[in-house]
């Protein structure tokens, strides 16, 4: 199970606000080395999952991968055991983190795709509220390539999911959500930081949130973790990422207990959370 780590009340409240909060130094250096190693090695093997999203006329290379971490005995390591499982139960003010999935993102020097503007949750299988995404990476982000994400915009509404390179609705049908609205830094409060290895933001899954492309090589994993609310929601269409067949297993409106998303975190009695 997780180490154990207490956040300020504070910074609980600052994720409830604002969907998103840094934290300093949540990884150990050790914890550091061990998800560089399993990076390393999933760029290695990629999974079937895993997609190029730049162009081909991209100067630099941005690959992602997903659900991994049963294979990766450093990401299971890291998730099971580094402080993220709970430092995620207190951020979502859940009882219990369970394991929704990993997924790496890696741009390589001179990569020009930007990751525009988008919510995670419509991408998803899941609805409830208590979730968390941590964003980690193992190289030193600058300002102006970090994370950026739009305080308080994980109260709106969803927003209509595209895809990345060519804005398709291969989710939800056309005219069924929202479509993203122009983001203003004049009337927006956006949000990010510089960052080093050992660091991490965690967002809700709603937050509005993009990432420039990348000057020098930034490797990032991303652990996604469930609160105690997040049921099941089957979808008519592949979701990303997919899990085949778990509508077979878990119908709709279920809790998400299933041996593909482990519970890594339950606080004890008395505990705080």
């Amino acid at each position: 199970m997780s180490r154990d780590c207490r956040l300020r009340n504070e910074i609980v409240d600052a994720f409830a606000a604002d969907g998103a909060v840094v934290l300093r130094g949540v990884l150990s250096a050790a914890e550091v080395e061990l998800l560089d190693a399993g990076i390393e090695a999933n760029l290695a093997a990629p999974s079937e999952r895993a997609i190029v999203a730049s162009p081909a006329d991209d100067p630099g290379f941005f690959i992602e991968d997903f659900c991994t971490w049963s294979t990766n005995p450093a990401y299971e390591r890291v998730i099971r055991e580094s402080a993220l499982a709970a430092v995620g139960a207190q951020l979502m003010r859940s009882r219990t983190a369970r394991l929704y999935h990993d997924h790496l993102l890696v741009k390589e020097a001179g990569t020009r795709q930007a990751t525009p503007w988008h919510q995670d949750q419509p991408y998803y299988n899941v609805e409830g509220r208590q979730n968390v995404s941590f964003w980690i990476p193992v190289d030193p982000v600058p300002r102006d390539t970090t994370l950026e994400l739009v305080a308080g915009s994980h109260l709106g509404p969803w927003l209509m999911p595209r895809t990345f390179l060519d804005a398709q609705a291969k989710w939800f049908p056309e005219g069924s959500l929202e479509e993203m609205r122009a983001i203003d830094a004049a009337t927006d409060r956006i949000i990010g930081w510089a960052l080093q290895p050992g660091d991490a933001v965690a967002f809700h899954m709603l937050s509005l949130h993009r990432a420039a492309g990348s000057s020098g090589r930034r490797r990032v994993f991303s652990v996604r973790l469930l609160g105690d609310d997040m049921v099941h929601a089957p979808r008519r269409w592949q979701t990303s990422p997919d899990f085949p067949g778990l509508d077979i297993d878990l119908p709709a409106g279920m809790p998400m207990d299933h041996t593909l998303f482990p519970v890594v975190y339950e606080r004890t009695e008395g505990a705080r959370g």
